[in-house]
């Protein structure tokens, strides 16, 4: 070693240059040893990494991101304003990302196509690692464009693209869930209340319902699904009519937690005890409705913070390299509280 490689670094922070002077190569040789990219011999990228690690090399972020070829940030696009669905899958996806200390940009466009776009440009001229897209519904949807291969990885909301990779909860496993458990608990007249008949949620879990009923030789309190909307004021409606049609119900399994607490409340009022008379149970398992409901509601969980954290390292995996296609499913949980 010469009496320049032994020279200790100038005062004030350590830069680069110093680094590639103590090892005696390029600054554009001691970027990749650092870094781990480029082809060189294996002597020189130690004597790189010992040069650096006696100099106490600690690069800025601006160096960082030029070493790395990445800026450490990853987009997270959702169309779900309230943060009903988005939220736990955010704190999903930071949970994974956190280890990494990856920060994540949350975009919300409201269900804008337009203001999607202007999102998708933002985040790559911010030269974002990846996006994880999200939103309210689990209807598939169609891919971001313009991304120039930025790694993309959808979470609820499938893409419609197969060779993109999607990260989904398990409707059906969901549903099967539900009325496994009203079953058990005896109960043989369920009504089933859901939302929107266009809505893949709502259409999936009413198929499954219906199928897993016909197999246990049961069918439909009513003798058909009660489609509507994703609200309280149509559980209550709904329960009204499902006891004027078919006062003998003995459970309602509701499309969502707003849903069965419109039921619930109906069901009070009408002087039917649940779940002594009538059990309930929703889905999404949302605190503000199932813990505020009268009683509590059981409910099904979507394992939203679980769809996040599998998103994010889904994406991880694309980022170094390794991008996963098709769709991964997340199982359900089954949460029992007094309503059951």
């Amino acid at each position: 070693m010469t009496e320049t490689d032994r020279r200790p670094a100038a005062a004030g922070r350590v830069t680069l240059t110093d680094v590639a002077a103590l090892a005696g190569v390029s600054v554009g040789t001691a970027s990749k040893a650092l870094s781990g990219n480029g082809r060189m011999r294996p002597e020189t990228r130690e004597r790189v990494l010992a040069a650096a690690r006696r100099l106490d090399f600690q690069p800025n972020e601006a160096a960082r991101i030029l070493l790395a070829g990445r800026t450490w940030t990853v987009g997270l696009v959702t169309t779900d304003g309230i943060g009903r669905f988005s939220t736990p899958v955010l704190l999903g996806a930071e949970d994974a990302l956190g280890a990494g200390k990856i920060s994540v940009l949350l975009c919300d466009t409201r269900g804008d196509a337009i203001r999607e776009r202007h999102y998708v440009r933002t985040l790559l001229a911010r030269r974002v690692d990846g996006i994880i897209v999200t939103g309210r519904r689990t209807d598939p949807r169609d891919p971001l464009q313009g991304l120039h291969g930025v790694p993309t990885v959808y979470a609820l909301a499938p893409s419609t693209d197969p060779a993109d990779m999607s990260v989904t909860s398990d409707d059906e496993g969901g549903a099967r869930l539900a009325v496994d458990h009203l079953i058990a608990s005896g109960r043989r007249r369920i009504a089933h209340v859901t939302g929107p008949a266009h809505h893949a949620a709502a259409s999936r879990r009413a198929h499954l319902a219906e199928t897993q009923l016909a197999e246990a030789g049961l069918e439909l309190s009513g003798g058909r699904v009660h489609f509507g909307d994703w609200s309280e004021a149509w559980g209550r409606r709904a329960a009204h009519a499902v006891l004027r049609t078919a006062p003998g119900t003995d459970a309602f399994f509701c499309g969502n937690d707003q849903i069965a607490r419109g039921v619930t409340d109906t069901l009070r009022e009408s002087g039917r005890a649940v779940p002594e008379d009538i059990a309930v149970i929703g889905y999404d398992n949302w605190d503000t409705m199932a813990l505020a409901a009268r009683p509590p509601l059981t409910t099904i969980d979507m394992n939203l913070t679980e769809i996040g954290r599998i998103a994010a390292l889904r994406l991880l995996d694309a980022i170094d390299g390794h991008p996963s296609q098709g769709a991964q499913t997340v199982p359900c949980k089954l949460i029992i509280r007094e309503s059951t």
